[in-house]
């Protein structure tokens, strides 16, 4: 049996507070003891309350019933106390935070054994990616994190996906797979942690220039180049980091970066296309209800690619657009006024 926590009742947590729990049915119909246990969290008492009472996320998650395995929680603490794995489910400028209490609650109860967490995005203060967050609050912990192409909606829904756990340690992915690999949901290992989180922070920033694109409509001839030089860009920064090249054709990489930049469920690709239409980022922000994480990953970004010289021109126009010293169109003209260049590195042909 695998007792989790889930810290973070939004969209996602939630989603995946279902999704674990329907192990659980089918292994007692089978007459199978190792059922999971599932118990979630939320940051706020208020919604915290609604969801026990309702025994439904109204807020974030509306329409999806919560199964009666899921057990909703008053505390991190009592969340904590009881769980092999615990699964943070927050922003990525929550996840300091939450990490601290973590280690608070964790000086009174036996700790977890088994760390992940969900977001996609790079901390704004310091450019750190979560699992350099999670090494500085809790050092010598064993984490993952959990990635990939997944709307939250489909995965309540119990629609297919496959995810991506990277972790330093096996042991790790093999609870994570445990929990979480049944049903329609597939989950694959790597050890680049680097490049995974990474890929899922940056392919926000690439989504916005998507909406931005088809706001504008520029067609699929477009979106179609700007996705595949901002990958290019992505792996460029990420070899510089020490992330594997070939993570950025997977799951985390490609797969995300395609969800994020053409789907309807996608926040930031709704931003970008917004903004073309003439609305102002603040309204866009105020009226979505959840966070757009690729809004703050882009000046992160940039001020890593400056930092290690690497050349981000579609980031670059993110940000401007999004710092209000470009409209969109501005944006993209900029893009499509570059020099024409080698897309890779020359290589001699062969003589025949």
């Amino acid at each position: 049996m695998v007792h989790t926590a889930i810290l973070g009742a939004g969209a996602w947590g939630t989603a995946m507070a279902v999704h674990l729990a329907r192990r659980s049915p089918s292994l007692a119909s089978a007459g199978e003891s190792d059922a999971n246990s599932v118990m979630l969290w939320a940051r706020d008492a208020e919604q915290s309350k609604a969801l026990a009472t309702d025994r439904e996320n109204r807020k974030y998650l509306p329409g999806v019933r919560l199964d009666p395995v899921i057990r909703v929680v008053a505390t991190p603490g009592e969340a904590l106390a009881q769980s092999r794995l615990v699964l943070l489910a927050v922003p990525v400028a929550a996840l300091r935070p939450l990490l601290l209490q973590v280690v608070g609650h964790w000086a009174a109860t036996r700790p977890p054994r088994f760390l992940v967490w969900l977001c996609k995005g790079i901390e704004t203060d310091t450019g750190l990616l979560p699992h350099q967050i999670v090494a500085q609050c809790c050092p010598g912990v064993n984490g993952a994190a959990l990635s990939g192409p997944s709307f939250a909606q489909e995965i309540a829904a119990g629609l297919p996906v496959a995810l991506v756990a990277a972790s330093r340690s096996r042991a790790c992915i093999d609870v994570v797979r445990e929990a979480a690999h049944h049903s329609a949901c597939r989950i694959y290992a790597s050890g680049d942690l680097i490049g995974v989180e990474l890929g899922g922070a940056l392919k926000n920033v690439m989504a916005i220039a998507a909406g931005v694109s088809d706001g504008l409509g520029m067609g699929n001839n477009a979106r179609a180049a700007l996705l595949t030089r901002g990958l290019a860009q992505i792996a460029r920064l990420g070899r510089c980091l020490g992330a594997s090249p070939q993570t950025f054709m997977g799951l985390s990489g490609l797969g995300d970066l395609l969800l994020t930049a053409t789907g309807d469920l996608s926040r930031n690709r709704q931003v970008g296309m917004r903004l073309a239409q003439g609305e102002s980022l603040l309204s866009i922000l105020a009226s979505l209800g959840h966070v757009a994480e690729g809004v703050p990953a882009a000046a992160t970004a940039l001020r890593l690619a400056v930092r290690h010289k690497v050349d981000m021109p579609i980031t670059q126009a993110v940000y401007e657009l999004l710092s209000g010293t470009c409209s969109p169109r501005q944006a993209l003209e900029a893009l499509l006024a570059r020099g024409s260049r080698m897309e890779s590195e020359w290589v001699e042909p062969l003589s025949i």
